[in-house]
């Protein structure tokens, strides 16, 4: 069985709530990633701050105003304004797939991952379309013997093929 602690990823970028919306933006376009896993002032996960939440809050609040404005509302307006807190959590240790179940049952892009009260990762879909690419493919490998029979026919069927479009699965 694979477990979360396999798959997650390890380096942090976390915020503090009173942080203003402009920081996260900042931090989420200059790391690349689309969720921030939110403290408080004794670093226990309080929240997520997802990219979507992000943008809608600057949308709705900038509705009708100018450039100038839609920044100033980002400089104002607080993570804890518009963070999710309801927050479902997995541990390093639960299976991948279980993860996965907990994900797509609930619609959310990332699990904080929690050891007791204490932030140590997060597992986020990108984690899987890694895994899932190669780039940790063997993890996922090693789940399930079915994933390396499937993987080593789509190799056969596309040695020699060059695609130059969407390929649709």
């Amino acid at each position: 069985m694979t477990v979360v602690k396999a798959l997650m990823s390890w380096n942090l970028i976390t915020l503090r709530q009173s942080y203003p919306l402009s920081l996260a933006a900042d931090m989420m376009k200059a790391s690349r990633v689309r969720h921030l896993p939110i403290l408080d002032a004794d670093s226990r996960l309080v929240g997520i701050l997802s990219q979507r939440d992000l943008f809608h809050s600057a949308l709705v609040r900038a509705l009708g105003v100018g450039t100038l404005a839609k920044d100033k509302i980002l400089q104002t307006t607080r993570i804890q304004d518009v963070m999710a807190t309801e927050v479902l959590t997995t541990t390093p240790d639960a299976s991948v797939a279980e993860a996965a179940a907990l994900m797509m049952a609930n619609k959310v892009g990332c699990l904080p991952v929690l050891e007791g009260n204490d932030l140590v990762g997060i597992l986020t879909e990108s984690d899987f379309v890694a895994a899932a690419a190669g780039d940790k493919g063997y993890i996922l490998a090693d789940a399930d013997p079915e994933l390396d029979r499937l993987d080593s026919q789509s190799e056969q069927e596309a040695s020699g093929a060059h695609f130059t479009g969407v390929r649709s699965a």
